[in-house]
């Protein structure tokens, strides 16, 4: 089996190859630097540029490419968060539309931020309404682009992802704090974080490749979502560190400006989906998977 992965060098995508190797399947990583990375027996790493007469047969196409949100949110920041996106996007509709034989499936990369945020608002993939914040505008764009896949008859699935916690990503952040000994609720506290282990991710993302009957939306998130100064307290036991100085709301929004919403304001985000489907989280509990992740 051959399958096509853009963002292949990036957290979650390092993690999903590895998974996908051991499994015996070729992979092959569109990347804007091929020549930084070795090739293997199982991967091989392509320029965006390539011919689609150089590829195999491709039996699926993975999208997770796109800048960091990570970052003071300057309108230059903003630009290359879209445009990386869409970019990536419009280089993998391109390449499925030349191949001779379509894919079997197309799982690209969007998020919860779709939805906007609300303080007291259940999200599951029934949702349809969007929120009217930036990243809400990036992924309905995101995802709008993608949709031209569907109209080449191949089954598209947006798998919408939470908070990734890992040794990567979001976590080693939220944790500086905590590590520091002066950790505590960030804002308000009451902002529900909606999060997934990597593990999960990864196991998730799978698991809509070869179910034949997912497509359309999948919030790729825990199914118990955590208000902050609750998944804080629980990040500082397991690292037993005190939990008591609270951050105030003005000093995040100093640091991290327009990004600070990604902290301060909250999502409750179910996968309903993957539940119905049948999916059975590894970590469903935030205790369990920071432990995962730290010892």
């Amino acid at each position: 089996m051959h399958i096509l992965i853009t963002g292949g060098t990036g957290f979650i995508g390092k993690y999903l190859i590895e998974a996908l190797v051991e499994k015996g399947y070729h992979i092959w990583v569109l990347t804007r630097s091929p020549e930084k990375y070795n090739n293997t027996q199982m991967v091989t790493y392509l320029s965006y540029h390539i011919c689609v007469q150089d590829l195999p047969s491709i039996d699926a196409v993975i999208n997770l490419a796109g800048e960091s949100l990570f970052g003071y949110w300057t309108k230059r920041k903003k630009k290359r968060i879209l445009s990386s996106r869409l970019q990536a996007t419009h280089k993998v509709i391109s390449l499925i539309k030349q191949m001779e034989t379509k894919p079997n499936v197309f799982l690209t990369a969007s998020a919860v931020g779709f939805y906007g945020t609300a303080s007291d608002i259940v999200f599951t993939e029934k949702t349809t309404k969007h929120g009217d914040d930036f990243l809400a505008h990036v992924t309905v764009k995101w995802e709008e682009v993608a949709s031209e896949a569907e109209k080449l008859g191949v089954r598209t699935v947006y798998t919408r992802f939470g908070i990734v916690l890992g040794k990567q990503g979001a976590l080693p952040l939220m944790s500086l704090p905590i590590k520091g000994f002066v950790g505590g609720k960030i804002g308000s506290g009451h902002q529900y974080m909606s999060w997934v282990h990597i593990d999960d991710v990864v196991l998730l993302l799978i698991f809509c490749l070869f179910n034949k009957s997912i497509n359309g939306p999948i919030n790729i998130t825990a199914p118990q979502p955590k208000r902050n100064k609750d998944f804080l307290q629980i990040l500082a036991s397991v690292l037993k560190r005190p939990y008591y100085l609270p951050v105030p709301s003005f000093l995040i929004r100093g640091v991290t400006g327009e990004m600070s919403t990604l902290i301060l304001d909250g999502q409750y985000v179910i996968p309903k989906k993957a539940i119905d489907f049948g999916y059975e989280f590894k970590y469903d509990h935030l205790e369990k998977a920071l432990k995962a992740i730290y010892y």
